[in-house]
This record gives C-alpha cells, structure tokens and sequence, in this order.
C-alpha cells in the first residue's frame, strides 16, 4: 500500500530569496501520528502549507495519497483537514453554528450534517456550551472547536501545525487526550508539526527534526533518544567563568574515552557526560574528579530528551518561543475553495 503522504526532494524559497524548504523527503503511513519537530522558521509551516495545498512548491514533489498536491488540489482537499496555529471560529457564531458552516462549505446533506455535528460536540466536550457563542468559550474550548472544525467532513488524513500554542499546560493535555482517541481509536492519520518537545515525545510514533529547512535525523522519539548512547550526567563548577570554563576543560580530558563515558561534552555552562549505565558511571566520574582535586559543585542524572537529540544534531537547544503567525485568511480560503470546488467525499 502506498504511503499516506510521499514527499520526495521537496523545495520552496519565496520571491525574496529566502528557502524555507530544502530538498526534504519522508512518508508517512496511514494510521500513523507523525510529528515534525524544529524552532520557529525550520520549515514546518510551510511544508504543512504545501501539503494542504495552500502553496506551492519550488521544486519536488509532495502526494497526498497518491494524487499530486498541486496537480489535484480540490480532490486532495476532500479527504484532509486542518486547524491551524491560530484559531479560525466565528465568535459571533455558536460552537453549533460555527461546525454548521464548516459543514455547510463540504456540501454535506443537512441531516447527515446535523448528526455529524452532535458526534463532534460530544467529542470535544462542548454539547453542553453547543449553543453559546464561541466568543464566550475560554481558550481551550476554542482550541476544541477549531479542530472539531477540521473534522467535520470525517478526513482520512488530518494537519495540525503546532495545534496548543497559547494555550496553558492543563488545556494543552487535554488537546493532547483527544487527539489521541483520534489516532488510536478511530485510526486517524495525523501530521502534526510542533516545537514543545513534550508534545512530540507524548504524540508521535515517529517524527522527523527539521532545522533551517532540512531534515536532519527521523525516527521514533525512544530510536532518537537512544542514539545519543545512555544517560545524561550534568556537573557543573564552582567559580568565575574563566574559573569553570577552566575546571569543564580538565574534566572533560580526564573523562573523555572512559570505558563508563560514551561521550563527554562541554556546553558552555555545564559539563555533560553521557553514560552507557548512569548509575553505575556516577561513582567513577566523582572519583576521577576527586583524585584530581576537581570538585563538582552541582550534580544531575537526567535520561536523553529530544531536545537532547536537537543539540546533538545543530549545536543548540530548541527555542520553544515561537510566535504565533495568522494563517485564518488563508485557512478560510481552503475552506471556501474545497467547498466550492465540489462535493466533499462523505462516509455512510
């Protein structure tokens, strides 16, 4: 069977120069919950805008199962959905109305429509608040709304980029809860692009870490992880920083190709080691240390996380401080555009 989604050497730089994308391929399977994971300005929008069919590629090719994302725009918009970083609902609407209109756009028959809409307010936990407006809806339940919106039309294949920015941890869990009943349950592929690293190591069975424009490891979240060789010994000096930089750099040659240590590195403030067996190792680091009259001020033993992995592969740590961007126009513009480019293909 072939993938759900099949992006092969997929470009796109923009009219001022600038290249989003650069040559990335990947695939996702149905079924599948599948993250990009990068900062802001890697290249997760943007792709997510090319596979939606909201813009257009410089070079590549990007099939959404099977048909061409440019080529056969209007029948790829029948099987997908979207919610976006921002949220896209009428406040002057009800949560019923606004699922109505959505609805409306798909061209689905009025009494499948009325009963489709029931199943998603009780989804997403608003059939209570169905009939108040959405402006009145606290952040989380405007988050619940949009993306029942994108599943109106019951998708086979649903994008979500980066779906809780904004939003505080407690709703941010419950985002994450639904949209894993979705997956597991009623066996939804998802695309889903982030930058929380939590949200790719809970979601995702597989991702891809993008940076600058390129792909530059994919996995599992535990595969990638476990790359970086065993857990994550932190120690950190005490002293001026010509004093610690100098005690990180004797630190570093006395560890460095230790039968415990698979890897010694210095990241400006810390010492970390990772090691094949942490509790065991961390004995034999202080005791290497001590004999050399080097003193530990501060200790941790952490196991790998994919921020981990994202300073392994760029040098850095992923900012979790993206802004968030208005896609509402253009998202309503596909809307419109799927609906009035034909029926929306409905199951029984």
């Amino acid at each position: 069977m072939p993938p759900v989604i099949d992006v092969v050497d997929l470009e796109k730089t923009y009219p001022d120069g600038s290249q989003a994308v650069r040559g990335i391929s990947f695939s996702v399977e149905e079924g599948e919950f599948f993250g990009f994971l990068g900062p802001n300005g890697a290249g997760k929008s943007t792709t997510i805008k090319i596979l939606i069919t909201l813009l257009a590629p410089t070079a590549g090719q990007a099939r959404v199962f099977g048909r061409d994302v440019r080529a056969d725009a209007t029948r790829t918009r029948t099987v997908i959905g979207y919610a976006a970083q921002e949220v896209g609902v009428d406040d002057d609407l009800t949560g019923r109305e606004n699922l109505m209109l959505q609805g409306a756009l798909y061209h689905i028959e009025p009494r499948a429509l009325r009963r489709r809409v029931n199943e998603l307010l009780e989804l997403v936990d608003l059939a209570p608040d169905a009939d108040r407006q959405a402006g009145s809806y606290s952040g989380g339940m405007r988050k619940r709304l949009d993306l029942a919106t994108g599943l109106i039309h019951r998708p086979q294949l649903l994008f979500l980029d980066e779906p809780t920015t904004g939003l505080d941890p407690q709703n941010r869990a419950g985002i994450w809860s639904y949209l894993e009943d979705l997956n597991k349950r009623e066996g939804l592929t998802i695309f889903l692009t982030t930058h929380y690293l939590e949200e790719a190591d809970r979601l995702c069975g597989r991702l891809a870490i993008i940076d600058h424009g390129r792909i530059i490891a994919s996995g599992s979240p535990a595969s990638l992880k476990a790359e970086l060789g065993g857990d994550l010994v932190r120690l950190s000096f005490r002293g001026s920083d010509e004093e610690t930089h100098a005690q990180r750099s004797r630190a570093a040659a006395l560890l460095e190709g230790r039968a415990f240590a698979a890897g010694v590195r210095d990241d400006g403030t810390e010492l970390v080691v990772t090691a094949r067996e942490g509790g065991r190792a961390l004995p034999q680091i202080l005791r290497v240390l001590d004999e050399a009259q080097i003193y530990v001020d501060d200790l941790t033993l952490t196991s790998p996380t994919l921020d981990d992995v994202f300073l392994k592969y760029t040098g850095e740590r992923i900012r979790e401080d993206a802004p968030v961007q208005n896609w509402r126009n253009q998202r309503m513009a596909g809307f419109l555009r799927a609906g009035a480019g034909g029926r929306a293909r409905r199951r029984p």
